[in-house]
């Protein structure tokens, strides 16, 4: 496995005319990785996920019900990553992390994204905009969506990142299957779970030295009206959907989704859609979920926006 040298830039840019006398960081992050080969799995629709037999703990930060600054999240991610390569190094256990909230309106990019599926002028972003190392193209992450970084060695599960991209895409299908009736299924070719044309699960992983961060995020009840600024994902001729809007659709001609859901507010749909994720997560990766907290205070942004101009670590 090779490891390439980052580099890391940053760019102030300004915002909209609607967020006046502030200043929105643009973060360019290079990072290359070299993996080994991959076993090779089946194709899109008839991938079988392999299920360890030993179960592991998973220690889960639950801040679903939180807002928390993009910039915040993926720091704790890569400093997790660095405590976990520290305990590999030394020969001692570690055990998997998962990391559920939600986060304020924000684009992010890819490592090899490209600007043309942006909408706007990049010097006038309606949101933040974030490069990161995380695969794939643009995306949207805002309020009414669930974000899951699991942060995970996966040589305690399996060495292929196929494997682990299909799994992660296994834990909504399932969700959306046992929860709320919808049948999602993958679409070969892309990442993502989809339903129709209509992808409801974004999926875009980085791994080093087979240890796994960032990971995916589902439309729950999310405003979906920020898509339309940037291209999703880069796919111009698909739409995106959110569970609220599929439930909506189906409910009056086909009569999916179960009537313990279709009535729900939308906090109520936050809270159903996320303690599904969590048992489709432990039963789809064998691991037993055990909760631990911290303080939201270890979020909070001190910086004034204007001055936002610290450097990436």
């Amino acid at each position: 496995m090779i490891l390439a040298a980052s580099t890391h830039f940053l760019i102030t840019v300004r915002t909209s005319p609607s967020h006046s006398h502030t200043k929105k960081s643009y973060r360019l992050h290079s990072h290359t990785t070299t993996l080994g080969k991959s076993n090779q799995i089946s194709d899109s629709k008839s991938t079988s996920i392999i299920i360890n037999d030993k179960s592991r703990t998973c220690e889960c930060f639950n801040l679903y019900k939180e807002l928390v600054p993009y910039d915040k999240a993926w720091d704790w991610q890569k400093q997790i990553v660095k405590e976990k390569k520290a305990l590999i190094e030394k020969n001692q256990d570690c055990q998997d992390t998962l990391i559920i909230l939600q986060h304020h309106p924000v684009y992010t990019l890819g490592t090899g994204s490209s600007e043309e599926y942006l909408n706007f002028d990049i010097k006038d972003a309606p949101y933040d905009v974030y490069r990161t190392e995380r695969g794939g193209e643009v995306t949207y992450h805002g309020p009414g969506q669930l974000v899951m970084y699991p942060i995970i060695n996966l040589r305690n599960h399996k060495m292929d990142l196929h494997w682990y991209l299909r799994a992660l895409e296994e834990v909504v299908i399932r969700v959306l299957s046992s929860t709320f009736s919808i049948k999602a299924s993958r679409l070969e070719g892309f990442t993502g779970v989809w339903v129709g044309d209509k992808k409801v699960a974004m999926v875009g992983i980085r791994v080093s030295q087979w240890i796994t961060y960032h990971g995916l995020a589902l439309n729950v009840n999310t405003d979906l009206t920020p898509f339309h600024s940037i291209v999703p994902c880069g796919i111009r001729n698909r739409q995106v959907g959110s569970i609220k809007g599929l439930l909506g659709e189906f409910q009056p001609s086909t009569g999916c989704g179960k009537a313990s859901v279709l009535h729900s507010n939308d906090c109520q749909l936050i809270d159903i859609t996320l303690s599904s994720l969590i048992k489709e997560f432990s039963e789809v990766f064998q691991c037993e979920i055990f909760h631990k907290s911290i303080p939201m205070s270890e979020f909070e942004d001190t910086t004034p926006r204007r001055s936002l101009t610290r450097k990436l670590t």
